[in-house]
């Protein structure tokens, strides 16, 4: 940490130089350090114990110091623009595992930090992502309909909508801060990040966006990307409706009585894996996609390849507006069918252009590995969930805070300048 120290103050002192206060800045990049030392638990009491000063310092700064870490976010986030220059924005989700009922919108739910329903708090995030690295930008906590007065009827049992507002008023919730769910929040973060500056958003530049079948699977997220004009590669269930990109609606013919038939498709949609299987093997292309680390003498290069088609298709369910000659708009659907499997194991979705690569199609959908290589480093090496406080203000800013030390450890480690390895 010595080698780099000077570095260290000089990118802490470029990301939050938005904070006020001389001594505010000082004491982010104290807990930027504790964070990255050495040390199991990067809770308040253990990092102040390694740094040598007084654990208070740190609540202090983190809880009810007086700085906006969304500012601190605008940021790291036009830091990753020049930096990093992502290829793609990548939305997920993560749990942070609690033992007890006080932390603000922890509740029993699904984490897949867990790998089971467990007693949590979920953060939505948005990462700027290249296949080389990559920033958490953006976050956002959910908060469960258990948190949210206004989301219960509680005229049979009052004491229920009271309760949940004492609980609100003690981890300090803002009263415009409601039940959302995950795909809205993630389309929120969006919108702060590509809006324009002079409305409150960040000015960076729009790019495809990509998630697994949490998200993909509804209708309304894939349609708020589209209306945003974002591209995406996102991850589907093969049970997904589809016609053919060549299925046309016909006209039925008119027997002069009530209103003229409106054209419409005769048959009804099959789905995404039948049409897979339906262009069959003979279809499927070896991509590899990216190089890994586990090189063999099979794989001397660890080339991470396996066989997929694309094929361009037609979404369909009521939710879906149609064209104006009632067509339901096209895109791509993109298929992994590795060697000795009876079918493809997955798909996804994309809106990218028609005369897109499938290399280049196949290169976003799998850039989500980047996504778990930033959670496990978050949480592994620098305490992501290790947040103790019961504030609603504080878990937003711890979690700026370690997503603010992962940026420099990219930086160190893509930098030829850096003194040490991070």
């Amino acid at each position: 940490m010595d080698l780099v120290r000077p570095r260290l103050v000089a990118f802490a002192g470029e990301m939050l130089g938005g904070l006020a206060r001389s001594d505010q800045r000082a004491k982010g990049e104290l807990y930027l350090r504790g964070l990255m030392l050495d040390g199991k638990r990067k809770s308040m009491q253990p990092m102040a114990a390694r740094l040598g000063v007084d654990h208070q310092q740190l609540q202090q700064f983190v809880t009810s110091s007086t700085w906006d870490y969304v500012e601190v976010r605008r940021r790291v986030a036009r830091w990753a623009e020049t930096f990093i220059e992502p290829r793609a924005y990548v939305i997920d989700d993560t749990g942070f595992p609690k033992d007890g009922s006080d932390s603000p919108g922890v509740a029993r739910m699904y984490s897949g930090s867990l790998g089971k329903v467990g007693n949590c708090q979920v953060g939505v995030s948005v990462h700027a992502v290249t296949d080389w690295a990559s920033a958490a930008i953006d976050w956002r906590l959910f908060i469960p309909k258990s948190w949210d007065d206004t989301a219960i009827n509680d005229e049979d049992d009052p004491d229920v909508g009271a309760e949940i507002r004492r609980r609100r008023a003690r981890s300090g919730i803002p009263d415009q801060v409601r039940h959302r769910e995950k795909w809205r929040q993630a389309l929120d973060m969006l919108d702060e990040i590509t809006g324009d500056e002079n409305g409150g958003g960040w000015g960076l530049a729009g790019r495809p966006v990509v998630a697994d079948a949490g998200y993909g699977d509804t209708t309304e997220f894939r349609l708020g990307l589209e209306a945003r004009d974002l591209p995406y590669v996102l991850a589907v269930k093969g049970t997904t409706s589809a016609y053919p990109a060549d299925a046309m609606p016909m006209t039925p013919p008119y027997n002069g009585r009530g209103r003229p038939p409106v054209p419409r498709y005769r048959d009804d949609p099959t789905n995404l894996a039948a049409l897979a299987m339906a262009a069959g093997r003979r279809a499927l292309r070896r991509v590899t996609w990216r190089h890994g680390s586990r090189k063999n003498t099979r794989n001397p290069n660890a080339a991470m390849a396996s066989r997929f088609l694309a094929l361009r298709v037609r979404p369909a369910n009521r939710d879906i507006p149609r064209h104006p000659d009632h067509t339901l708009p096209e895109c791509w659907l993109i298929a992994e069918w590795p060697a000795g499997k009876p079918e493809p194991t997955d798909y996804w979705l994309s809106t990218m252009p028609a005369d897109t690569p499938l290399r280049d199609l196949v290169g976003l959908a799998k850039i989500r590995w980047r996504i778990e290589h930033d959670y496990r480093e978050l949480k592994d090496g620098l305490g992501l969930d290790h947040f103790e406080g019961r504030g609603f203000v504080g878990w937003h800013r711890h979690v700026t805070l370690a997503a603010l030390a992962q940026a420099f450890c990219t930086h160190l480690r893509y930098d030829p300048k850096a003194h040490a390895p991070a």
